[in-house]
């Protein structure tokens, strides 16, 4: 499936996704380099909440660039298959094995406006990531360990607090929708 028809199939949750859907199915059209972070002013990301079986327990690290705890996720890079871009960086960013999706669906679709900043050195400049996100599971006895090049710790957290420990207040929104609706798919 291409990774057009993986956002077609989804179902938006509500008025923000039904708008962010547009626009991210606008740029796939537009833009045949959307899945390249080359294209600098937005490109396709995937991200993952990475909960216990029970779900209540989730993953969340310590982003070196946003100063703030966070789900997990990277860059496309040419990869279609988002559901790929978000199991691999989860397991380079957490260290975690027992990862599985819960499905292949994606689990929440967000335009998240990223601030410009320095990365390894070079200047990035401000663009959006059209990101997928992902909901996975986990054995919450492994133990998961940052990746120093992209998190200063990695750890679980009760679900019902976590969003406390987030110091990035637009990304709070973010987490609290995808919250909400694993509370009503929750075993």
């Amino acid at each position: 499936m291409d990774v057009k028809d993986q956002f077609l199939n989804y179902q938006t949750k509500n008025e923000q996704e039904q708008r962010d859907l547009d626009l991210i199915l606008q740029f796939i059209d537009r833009n045949p380099d959307a899945l390249l972070r080359s294209n600098l002013t937005a490109h396709l990301t995937a991200s993952a909440f990475v909960v216990n079986p029970k779900m209540d327990r989730i993953v969340f690290a310590f982003h070196h660039i946003y100063q703030s705890w966070a789900w997990v996720g990277g860059h496309a890079d040419g990869n279609p298959n988002l559901l790929e871009v978000a199991l691999r960086e989860t397991k380079e960013e957490t260290g975690l094995t027992t990862i599985r999706p819960f499905n292949n669906d994606i689990f929440t679709i967000d335009v998240i406006y990223v601030h410009n900043h320095i990365k390894k050195g070079q200047y990035v400049p401000d663009h959006l990531h059209l990101n997928a996100t992902y909901l996975l599971i986990a054995d919450d006895d492994e133990i998961p360990y940052a990746n120093p090049d992209e998190h200063q710790d990695v750890k679980w957290f009760d679900i019902n607090h976590v969003i406390e420990m987030v110091s990035e207040d637009r990304m709070k929104p973010v987490y609290q929708k995808a919250f909400q609706h694993i509370q009503m798919i929750k075993p």
